[in-house]
């Protein structure tokens, strides 16, 4: 195995699970721990994991505009900075009218 660090973490598997696993260790020529070590780090492999900066909980397209995203951090900005001015919901409905 060559990774460029190890962290020890123990797991708990069901008897019948290491049965098989180990069987399956036997049949490869493997410990069951370097068997479970290989059969893993193949599976992290091959998995692709990838963090979206879209800060919308459903993941509304409108944030992967660069142009909107630009403009949110932009008010984000303003506000830290203290050039900004939040409103309430009745604030807002009687600036417009509604």
């Amino acid at each position: 195995m060559h990774t460029a660090a190890i962290k020890r973490k123990n797991i708990d598997l069901p008897v019948d699970t290491l049965q098989k696993l180990s069987l399956m260790a036997v049949a490869s020529g493997k410990s069951l721990k370097a068997y479970i070590e290989t059969v893993l780090i193949a599976k992290a492999s091959s998995i692709s994991v990838t963090v979206s900066s879209n800060p919308s909980p459903s993941n509304d397209e409108w944030f992967d505009n660069a142009d909107n995203m630009e403009s949110v951090e932009r008010g984000i900005a303003q506000m830290e900075a203290g050039k900004g001015k939040a409103y309430s919901m009745d604030e807002i409905k009687t600036i417009l009218g509604v």
